[in-house]
């Protein structure tokens, strides 16, 4: 369910068949101004109009029962349009015992938490409330699949816009290329700002919005994987050097899921053996990690971020390149670059979130030295028996010149 869905009405039955399934009596959502986003996004509080929500809320769905709720009363319709009933409190004795008659019956709750903060992407409850609901006799552990199955999940739709987006991405880096090409070959000066700032005219062309404008970034700007030109720091594009494009973005409509690529290119007439070498291993790793994703998916098989993590890097380790990696295989996508789904992440966290049908997300592996860095970025989606890449594969650095 998207974030649109919910505000539209949560599928409470679907929730209680996954609780079930988990062998977990129910699912405590909770948020205090807005510190906990994927609770807001699962239930729509906050979206609603008509009433303030700036008091902490509750709202329990049990895996069996009429799902209840706990609302400060001078905000007593924050949970109105969510099905069961809501308790309030006013002082905090109130709350207390609120929340304890709350949990009653229940010994075993998920809630946006991630034990030693191992996924920080799902850690969104304070531990305060995390000892509120032990000290009320609850265990608590990860809703980390939940918010997958009921705030990143992908309709047809959003398939479609993330796919229309894809395409527009690619047709945006081919003119990029083009364009240094072509001012390079005349001996014209251009900079990583120059042909950022034509692609940002691009975007405004294709109908795509971001959060930020493209990574254009060479020589040795490329061995920084978060490296962005700007008016003030960037440098000339010369000859004979990499060229990395990092692009990502969405369609203005709303419920649209971004896409997010990456290029190689390289400003001479044939790339140096250092250069392809480096960026043969990381074609390597992503075809690994890609495989692993379809192979499990055909054959039924519960698969976890960190796994094609790990089948991606161990590639780049055989290589001799696992000192030059500086970050995570891949990461969720969503109506945010950054998704709320499963990362492709066994380095920065251990993410043992499943692949679920109907999420989308990055693969890109990268090495990066001093003077030079290569990626290659990918977006996977994840179907009932299969995975798709939607777009291109990059076989080799782009000669330019």
């Amino acid at each position: 369910m998207s974030p649109s869905q919910a505000a539209a009405g949560l599928d409470v039955g679907a929730v209680q068949a996954a609780l079930t399934a988990d062998g977990i009596d129910g699912w405590l959502l909770y948020d205090f101004r807005g510190l906990n986003p994927l609770a807001a996004d699962v239930t729509g509080v906050g979206r609603q109009g008509g009433h303030l929500a700036t008091r902490r809320w509750y709202y329990l769905i049990p895996a069996s029962g009429e799902p209840r709720g706990l609302v400060h009363k001078i905000e007593k319709n924050s949970l109105a349009h969510l099905p069961g009933t809501s308790a309030r409190y006013a002082g905090r004795d109130q709350l207390e015992t609120g929340l304890r008659a709350l949990l009653t019956g229940m010994r075993r709750v998920a809630m946006e938490y991630s034990p030693g903060c191992a996924i920080p992407y799902v850690s969104r409850v304070d531990a305060g409330t995390i000892e509120l609901v032990r000290q009320a006799g609850v265990d608590v552990v990860s809703s980390g699949d939940l918010v997958q199955r009921f705030s990143t999940i992908w309709g047809a739709d959003a398939i479609a816009m993330h796919r229309q987006a894809s395409e527009k991405l690619y047709r945006v880096k081919d003119r990029a290329f083009e364009a240094a090409a072509e001012r390079l070959r005349n001996g014209l000066a251009t900079t990583e700002y120059d042909i950022q700032q034509l692609m940002a005219g691009w975007f405004r062309e294709e109908g795509l919005v971001s959060d930020a404008e493209p990574i254009v970034s060479a020589g040795e700007n490329a061995g920084d994987p978060h490296y962005m030109p700007t008016p003030r720091a960037h440098r000339a594009i010369r000859a004979d050097e990499v060229l990395l494009l990092d692009l990502w973005g969405k369609l203005d409509r709303p419920g649209a899921v971004f896409a997010d690529i990456t290029w190689m290119g390289y400003t001479g007439r044939e790339v140096p053996d250092r250069f392809a070498k480096a960026f043969e291993a990381i074609r390597g790793a992503r075809d690994a990690a890609v495989d692993l994703v379809q192979q499990a998916m055909r054959s039924g098989k519960d698969l976890r971020g960190w796994e094609v993590d790990r089948a991606a890097s161990s590639v780049l380790h055989a290589a001799g390149y696992g000192d030059r990696i500086l970050h995570r295989t891949g990461h969720s996508l969503g109506e945010s670059v950054h998704g709320n789904g499963v990362n492709i992440d066994d380095y920065e966290t251990h993410d043992d979130r499943r692949l679920l049908p109907g999420t989308g997300f990055t693969i890109e592996p990268g090495v990066y030295f001093d003077d030079f860095g290569v990626r290659t970025e990918i977006n996977v989606i994840v179907s009932p028996r299969d995975a798709a890449v939607t777009g291109p594969l990059q076989t080799e650095i782009l000669a330019l010149v």
